[in-house]
């Protein structure tokens, strides 16, 4: 393991622990630069209030619940207002759809179980999950983490269902500068591998290329020069929505096991 990134340069495009990812890159030999893609995440708590308010006054026939952070916010937002008990008599009163193991957590040390689940960790394994259900005409409840679920409002809307969101957080783009650093970097290929760890942050990097008119160009590099590396299915789904088909993905959803996937397949592929 120790060498198996040298002569590698690794572009780290999240703000958060980048520096244990870059330490990892550097033990294995590799050399790792901040470039990040996303400005901060924060809690918005104007928008929440508002979403736990109507929560409460038109109780949803389903709530979807997509991340488990986001519920524990949802419920210490309606701790801070007095309505924590009403909340979760609203909640276990409709049919509980919930993504990922860390919201499940989330419902379990509430009491609360999901009626549908994904079968991957995926909202495309969250929709066939919800298959089986029949939406038309029904009310709907979507809590997001702050990035929008195209495919997800896509299906409901097809299956006919009325969708209100809620979005505890809001992600902010990078300072201006960083995505052109990083653009001309993927497509000079002057970098080996970009390590993403959060959906937005390519959906920033997506919407700049775009503006600059250089999306294909971008793509077309992920395929011949430069690795997309991704901490899990969220932001696999985000890459693979664009056209990146290519995607080193650890089997746990850690950035460690992200960076350690990258080694090995460097290794196997030199």
């Amino acid at each position: 393991m120790a060498e198996q990134l040298k002569g590698i340069t690794v572009a780290l495009a999240g703000p958060r622990k980048s520096e244990e990812m870059a330490k990892l890159v550097q033990n294995m030999g590799g050399t790792a630069v901040g470039r990040p893609a996303q400005g901060t995440v924060f809690l918005d708590d104007e928008a929440l209030q508002e979403g736990l308010n109507a929560w409460i006054n038109q109780p949803p026939y389903l709530a979807i619940l997509t991340t488990g952070m986001g519920l524990d916010a949802l419920f210490d937002m309606a701790e801070r207002m007095g309505i924590e008990e009403r909340f979760l008599e609203v909640l276990s009163g409709s049919i509980i759809a919930a993504r990922g193991y860390k919201t499940v957590n989330a419902l379990k040390k509430r009491g609360l179980t999901p009626e549908v689940r994904d079968d991957d960790g995926s909202t495309i394994g969250l929709i066939r999950g919800l298959q089986s259900l029949n939406l038309q005409g029904k009310e709907v409840v979507l809590q997001l983490h702050g990035d929008p679920a195209p495919h997800m409002l896509a299906w409901l809307q097809e299956v006919g269902a009325t969708t209100r969101q809620v979005l505890p957080y809001r992600h902010t783009p990078p300072e201006p500068g960083e995505l052109e650093r990083l653009l001309l970097e993927i497509i000079s290929g002057k970098i080996d591998a970009v390590a993403f760890t959060s959906a937005p942050q390519f959906r920033f990097l997506c919407q700049f290329a775009r503006e600059q008119g250089k999306l294909e160009e971008m793509l077309k590099s992920f395929e011949d020069k430069v690795l997309a590396v991704s901490v899990g299915r969220i932001t696999s789904e985000a890459l693979k929505e664009e056209g990146v088909q290519r995607i080193i993905m650890p089997e746990h959803e850690r950035m460690g096991s992200m960076i350690v996937e990258l080694g090995k397949y460097v290794a196997a592929n030199r």
